[in-house]
């Protein structure tokens, strides 16, 4: 069985401090077997950990865009922010990447809205429809809207600090890489546990604190 989050802070993030230390860590530990880092708007952190730990991560971005964040899996290339949701999916798609949507119709947080994710349902490969660190519950209208439109879902920490960290996942049944992730995720156990308060709090105190890495 391989445990995934597909939903991860780095300390590049200017609200994250996860390090290369906490990566290695959790991936030793067993708890998790593969870990997306996706940072906001940069994918230079993420690199340079899959270059150290290997296939165990992947390099991910949170894409702020017009209409909400997305964010693209199995990338190669940066993806600008500020563009529109539609814009920002093509760019995904054109470097090979995969297209998922976190935290969908969350007005607390950037969640693209129904009519955003509407006009982008083409380009969508997954929907989070658990997010550990969320306060509005949406994960109801996430999963309908999949099972309708035959996304994938998944289950993703959001996880910016260590604790409550391994709590929510996916688990699937054999190693997975670009090709084979989605048919993974519709056959995936979804563990769905909340990262607590403390967990939620992570990115208020590391703003406080500076923890992002330059």
């Amino acid at each position: 069985m391989i445990r995934l989050d597909l939903h991860t802070h780095s300390q590049a993030s200017p609200d994250g401090s996860l390090g290369l230390k906490e990566y290695r860590r959790m991936l030793e530990s067993g708890r998790l077997d593969i870990i997306a880092i996706t940072d906001h708007d940069r994918i230079d952190f993420a690199q340079a950990v899959h270059d150290t730990l290997g296939g165990k991560i992947i390099v991910g971005e949170e894409i702020t865009t017009t209409e909400g964040e997305l964010i693209g899996l199995y990338l190669q290339r940066l993806v600008p922010p500020g563009l529109s949701a539609l814009e920002t999916a093509k760019h995904i798609r054109a470097q090979g990447g995969l297209v998922y949507v976190p935290h969908p119709f969350e007005t607390v947080r950037k969640g693209v809205s129904a009519d955003t994710l509407a006009h982008i349902a083409p380009f969508v490969d997954i929907v989070e429809s658990y997010n550990g660190r969320s306060m509005q519950r949406q994960g109801t209208q996430a999963r309908s809207w999949s099972a309708v439109h035959g996304v994938a879902q998944a289950a993703s920490s959001d996880a910016h600090g260590w604790y409550g960290w391994g709590n929510t996942y996916c688990q699937v049944q054999v190693q997975v890489d670009v090709s084979s992730l989605i048919s993974q995720l519709h056959h995936a156990r979804l563990y769905m546990r909340s990262t607590g308060l403390r967990g939620r709090l992570y990115p208020t105190l590391n703003r406080l604190r500076g923890n992002n890495a330059s």
